[in-house]
């Protein structure tokens, strides 16, 4: 895969993901909690980084929506 492409999936997923957190009105602070709610242990800057950078496995994507309730993921958003 190209860099560029590469990147545009980083992006994409980033979005993706900051828009459900910004739908639930979660903080990263609140994502810690709940996170760990569901036994998942973060710390606010190791999200924050990852949010950042747009790269995490799918286990972390699938563990942040399932922590904040989500029961649908909009991909055309």
């Amino acid at each position: 895969m190209t860099e560029g492409l590469e990147e545009h999936w980083d992006t994409r997923v980033k979005g993706l993901l900051k828009a459900e957190l910004k739908r639930k009105g979660v903080t990263s602070a609140q994502l810690v909690d709940k996170l760990a709610a569901i036994g998942v242990k973060e710390t606010e800057p190791n999200i924050r980084n990852k949010l950042a950078r747009g790269k995490f496995t799918a286990v972390f994507l699938v563990q942040v929506l399932t922590a904040i309730g989500a029961k649908e993921v909009r991909l055309d958003t």
